[in-house]
């Protein structure tokens, strides 16, 4: 059995959708960020909340505890409830707006995943950041 109190490292996308359990079965669009040292270890996690199909997480409110814990990595997760991890517009957009505001702080945003059901899509690994 694993030791709960051993760090755990983000490595990849499967290590990040790990930790968004309950977030595919969310009826609700919801997002999560966790926050990441310089070896992708965990340090926090924020959750926020939006409506049927939108979730738009403050770029102030995430940057804000990314400085308070002194974070160098983000992965920004949210849910699709109507079941297709296809990333819209609206994503793309948001996806880069953080990516600017985090790199303008000497942040990279590792990943950004959309969550519905079992399946799970990483923009990074699909090349779209």
């Amino acid at each position: 059995m694993p030791d709960p109190s051993a760090p755990i490292v983000i490595a990849d996308a499967r290590a990040a959708a790990v930790l968004l359990t309950g977030l595919a079965d969310a009826a609700i669009e919801r997002a999560v960020v966790l926050y990441l040292d310089p070896q992708w270890t965990l340090l926090g996690r924020s959750d926020f909340v939006g409506t049927a199909d939108t979730v738009t997480p403050p770029l102030r409110a995430i940057i804000a505890e990314a400085l308070r814990l002194d974070a160098t990595a983000l992965v920004l997760a949210h849910n699709h409830p109507r079941g297709s991890t296809r990333p819209s517009a609206a994503d793309m957009a948001y996806t880069r707006a953080l990516a600017r505001v985090a790199d303008a702080l000497d942040l990279v945003l590792a990943d950004h995943l959309i969550v519905a059901g079992a399946e799970v899509t990483s923009l990074r690994d699909a090349g779209l950041i």
